[in-house]
């Protein structure tokens, strides 16, 4: 697992002030490393995650949803699935 921090402007791209990498971990894991970053976040951080596990989409989307976290876009990039994420309460 890679993190990165970011700050700056990405052009035609949501902003993010963290990048979670979880290519090459397979269901349940990148929902355990998307919830255990989410947990050192503030309320109003975003974030960018990286799966490229098929069970992500909708594992994290359902998170999303449950924790009242919004999914500000999803993208799919040949077998990268992109995740932007904003932290609401």
């Amino acid at each position: 697992m890679e993190v990165l921090f970011l700050i700056e402007k990405k052009s035609g791209k949501p902003d993010y002030n963290q990048e979670l990498d979880t290519r090459g971990l397979y269901c349940p894991e990148p929902l355990f490393e998307v919830r255990n970053l989410s947990e050192t976040l503030d309320v109003g951080e975003c974030f960018k995650v990286i799966a490229d596990d098929p069970a992500a989409e909708e594992d994290l989307k359902r998170w999303a949803k449950r924790t009242e976290t919004k999914l500000v876009e999803f993208q799919k990039d040949g077998e990268d699935l992109i995740f932007y994420f904003k932290k609401m309460k």
